[in-house]
């Protein structure tokens, strides 16, 4: 089999993995912020 195989399954497990981190993260952080919303708008 050719090595082009794995480098690119590598590299597509690779990007794969860093964009569902970003997304993880992304959510994270617009939770963090309704959240913090949250407590500011209290009286």
């Amino acid at each position: 089999m050719n090595q082009w195989a794995f480098v690119i399954g590598a590299y597509a497990l690779t990007f794969a993995a860093t964009f569902l981190l970003c997304l993880r993260c992304w959510r994270a952080m617009r939770s963090a912020e309704t959240a913090a919303q949250k407590l500011s708008e209290r009286p």
